[in-house]
């Protein structure tokens, strides 16, 4: 991609190397920190973090982490996170880290480190191909071989990744242009990029459809998904859903777009959502999708998701819309910008006999789960008991598994960027490094990662780095000494055989956070759970709190993988099944 501007600045007469260049770009583009590890090609950059103090670097422990710092930084502040790593093992350390940003649409800008120029193609010590490797889990990416067109790709960079659909951007920094000097000349005003123009506006005869199909319904459901968040368009949301009288769904990124004690809020839909959200979907005759992709854990059996409905579908992204599901009303454009208009033509309806359907779902199909007196605690109450205590004082992350689907279903959030959750790649360890950079985004807020034992294990060595850095985020680990989601599925389909699950070895881990210079509480009994929750929460810096819950407690409501999202199953079936059978219904990943 080439820039076109009308006009450029030089800031300085003065030669300067590119290691000072970045640096400025990045003051330019307001960045607070950078997440990263050092490696011996970046040692001039690293050394103008030591000498200035408007950008702060965060050593992690792994790049991994850093990728998600930035995630994490960038969801919960709205802005866009920023990593940096050294060439070669420290930059394909990040892919895993850009793929779940780009599969979750999230704004981060990775820098990596790269052999000379001269040496690259010759397989130098620690070179790596990471623009070709992340060709395909970047919105773009960069290898920069000649200085001066260092300062307009960092401009480029934070453009494309904020704007249109948001995602990952990458720029490999070869060390002999991190060493090199030029003029530091930046581009003024927005970069104006040929091939690049996310069309925000939605087409006013689409939006008037829309309006008219709206007005006609008389079963209507919004389904919002994280492109709602993304666009800042919560409240338009809101304002048409109560000015239509239409309940609300959300995708798992689209947690927090809209609050859970609304009368109108139907809790997450799909795979393990609400039973209510997936049968009021069943049966509704319009479905409005709002920065969603009709994600697979969303639909079910997709031939027969929301058959009876007509469908509009709301994006910034054209790619993503008639992709999964045939769309009878499509419109291109940024949510806010869209919704606004959609709200300018709608009049004030009231749907009750729709309504009073809905309630009656909500009330047959509860969310629910049993407890028993001197059983162990339940992962569902822990979490329930989470909420109950801190509330809207935090920014909630999650782990990948049990314990995020049971977050997804039982905290309770009032406002955008509230929830954060690996949703399209799924990665396990993703939200302890996230928790910490948004703990960093949002200083006002108490970060709490929900975790489980088996996601928290990846990345306990970030520990480390919220103690050095005095970063007081919280660990809640539902601790059921497994891997629950993969055990649940060998419970429900392989006759619990438990194969390969099984993490009865693991740390104490109290003394591992005393070990890290943090502070720890192990819990096993109920009356100790929100005493516990209190202590954590009112303890200065990092503390983990693991809680024992039962490890035979499974994700109810569930889809069976290939089934339609009304064929939901409640509890462990009591039939036995053929193999045949159970094989059918195993999921797909």
């Amino acid at each position: 991609m080439t820039a076109k501007t009308s006009s450029t600045t030089k800031i300085r007469n003065k030669k300067i190397s590119g290691a000072e260049i970045i640096y400025r770009c990045l003051e330019l583009e307001g960045v607070e920190f950078i997440f990263g590890h050092p490696g011996a090609v970046l040692l001039t950059l690293l050394d103008l973090f030591l000498k200035r103090s408007k950008i702060k670097h965060v050593l992690t422990r792994h790049e991994q982490c850093a990728a998600h710092m930035a995630e994490g930084y960038a969801r919960a502040s709205g802005g866009v996170g920023v990593c940096l790593t050294t060439s070669g093992p420290g930059a394909t350390n990040l892919i895993t880290g850009i793929t779940d940003a780009y599969m979750d649409s999230i704004p981060i800008v990775c820098l990596t480190g790269q052999v000379s120029t001269a040496m690259v193609g010759n397989d130098a010590f620690q070179e790596a191909d990471i623009v070709g490797m992340t060709r395909t889990v970047t919105k773009h990416n960069y290898l920069i071989k000649d200085m001066k067109d260092l300062a307009p790709s960092m401009q480029e960079a934070f453009h494309i990744a904020r704007t249109g659909r948001p995602g990952p951007v990458l720029i490999d920094l070869p060390k002999d242009i991190i060493l090199g000097e030029a003029d530091f000349v930046v581009p003024v005003g927005e970069p104006d990029i040929r091939g690049y123009k996310p069309k925000t506006t939605g087409h006013i005869r689409q939006i008037k459809r829309v309006a008219e199909a709206i007005k006609v319904a008389k079963k209507p459901v919004l389904y919002v998904g994280g492109g709602v968040i993304h666009a800042e368009a919560d409240q338009e949301v809101k304002n048409l859903a109560e000015k239509a009288d239409i309940p609300v769904t959300w995708t798992l990124l689209g947690a927090s777009a809209f609050p859970s004690d609304h009368p109108l809020a139907l809790g997450m839909l799909g795979m393990h959502g609400t039973a209510y959200a997936n049968l009021a979907i069943d049966e509704c005759d319009l479905l409005i999708a709002v920065g969603a992709r009709f994600d697979d854990r969303v639909t079910g059996k997709i031939s027969e998701f929301a058959k009876n409905a007509e469908i509009i579908h709301i994006d910034i992204d054209p790619t993503a819309i008639g992709k999964n599901v045939n769309v009878a009303i499509p419109v291109v454009g940024d949510a806010k910008k869209v919704l606004v208009e959609v709200n300018k033509l709608i009049k004030g309806q009231k749907r009750t006999i729709w309504q009073k359907r809905v309630e009656l779902l909500k009330k047959d199909f509860p969310l629910t789960f049993k407890t028993a007196e001197g059983g162990p605690i339940k992962p569902q109450e822990a979490i329930v008991a989470l909420s109950e205590e801190v509330g809207s004082a935090a920014i909630y992350t999650t782990e990948v598994g049990q314990h995020q689907m049971w977050a997804a279903q039982y905290i309770k959030v009032s406002y955008p960027r509230q929830f954060i959750s690996s949703g399209g790649l799924g990665t396990m360890g993703f939200g302890f490094p996230a928790a910490i950079g948004a703990a960093l985004a949002r200083p006002d807020k108490v970060a709490i990662d929900i975790a489980g034992d088996g996601s928290f294990q990846m990345v306990l060595q970030e520990l480390a780095t919220a103690v050095q850095y005095g970063i007081p985020v919280k660990v809640i680990i539902l601790n059921n000494y497994g891997l629950g989601m993969v055990r649940q599925w060998q419970d429900l389909f392989m006759d619990r055989r438990f194969s390969e699950v099984s993490l009865e070895v693991g740390p104490d881990y109290v003394q591992l956070a005393a070990a890290y210079g943090a502070k720890g509480l192990h819990i096993e009994d109920r009356k100790d759970l929100r005493p516990a929750i209190q202590e954590m929460v009112k303890t200065p810096g990092p503390f983990i709190l693991d809680v024992k819950v039962d490890p035979d407690e499974l994700v109810f409501p569930m889809v069976p993988a290939g089934g339609a999202n009304r064929d939901m199953i409640f509890e462990k079936p009591k039939k036995k099944k053929s193999l045949k059978d159970k094989l059918s219904a195993l999921p797909d990943n």
